[in-house]
């Protein structure tokens, strides 16, 4: 059953929105990952995501997270991320907007030093928000992802504007990566249209093939997003800066740098040479707002040469929210025109 009033609190990470639903039905499982298939087959809790989702109390590109209980005492919650398609195994920019929340308001108490450690398990594992305070007020989150590698080089896929090589990584879900210059496009606003039908035919070409498989959980596995980069080259202090769109879930659009894919990117220029540990990726997004990531440590995951990402941006409130739902409405939950 659809409740009568739901509470949230909305946030944005770059430009991208966060929004935060604390109280949510019972969702069974032993752990967060295990939540997240009971959430996508249950009415109630599906439900609840479409009518925070969807239009008219949402949109298309709406995204936002559950808490749930964390899978041990490691962690100080868990959190269901989801969008208009359902429920995603990652969020950087949703993970940074928890860890502003958290601190600022007092859920997980701010360290005297400055800087405090929420600890969050996702559907793709702990993940770490580190919170910068400067007198009292978040100054930047730090990201610390899961693992991330490279699984696929140069794949071949061909679109409606000619083929193209894709590199397909995990970031705490796959992307596949595609240099927008080769398909005669840049990040910008005005080529959006064309990356997000490109985004979608990447997506689909990909999906059933081995290119999509998760080396060990199937719960992992399927093309999450296409990351659309352009290359701007290195800084004088020698760091590569680039620009991407990610087109992620059916055609939905992250305005922030995205923090999984920005994950996603740093262990591909770690494997391709262009990054490394003394250096920073400058990630800047389709809106101009900017992640600055860098590898905290190298090791081997599932077999592959693997890096810990830790992406830095900044998370803002831009409102609280008690949503109705009159018994009589016959749109409930909602609808999506794209």
């Amino acid at each position: 059953m659809t409740p009568s009033t739901v509470s949230a609190v909305d946030y944005h990470t770059g430009g991208e929105p966060f929004r935060i639903v604390v109280d949510v039905p019972e969702i069974v499982g032993t752990t967060v990952a295990a939540r997240r298939i009971t959430a996508i087959d249950d009415p109630a809790v599906d439900g609840l995501r479409r009518l925070l989702c969807f239009e008219p109390r949402g949109h298309a590109d709406m995204y936002g997270g559950f808490l749930v209980p964390p899978d041990d005492d490691g962690a100080h919650f868990g959190v269901l991320f989801w969008h208009k398609d359902g429920f995603s195994t990652a969020c950087g920019h949703g993970t940074i907007a928890l860890g502003a929340w958290a601190v600022s308001t007092g859920r997980v108490p701010a360290d005297p030093s400055g800087v405090t450690d929420v600890v969050i398990d996702v559907p793709s594992g702990r993940v770490t928000a580190r919170v910068h305070s400067d007198a009292g007020r978040v100054s930047a989150v730090e990201f610390v992802n899961v693992p991330s590698y490279v699984l696929h080089r140069d794949v071949p896929v061909d679109t409606s504007r000619g083929p193209v090589e894709a590199d397909v990584t995990y970031g705490g879900a796959l992307y596949a990566q595609v240099d927008a210059r080769t398909l005669g496009l840049e990040v910008v606003p005005g080529d959006l249209d064309a990356l997000i039908a490109l985004g979608r035919e990447v997506k689909a070409a990909l999906t059933g093939t081995r290119y999509a498989e998760h080396p060990s959980d199937r719960r992992l596995s399927g093309i999450y997003g296409t990351v659309f980069y352009t290359d701007d080259g290195f800084g004088d202090d020698g760091n590569p800066r680039q620009r991407n769109v990610t087109i992620f879930a059916d055609g939905q659009v992250d305005r922030s740098p995205c923090g999984s894919g920005t994950s996603a990117r740093v262990a591909t220029l770690a494997a391709r040479g262009a990054l490394d540990a003394d250096h920073e990726l400058i990630h800047r997004s389709i809106v101009d707002s900017v992640f600055r990531a860098r590898i905290a440590e190298a090791g081997t995951t599932e077999g592959h040469p693997s890096v810990t990402p830790v992406v830095v941006g900044t998370a803002y409130q831009t409102g609280e929210h008690v949503f109705t739902v009159d018994p009589d409405d016959d749109l409930v939950p909602g609808f999506v025109l794209r």
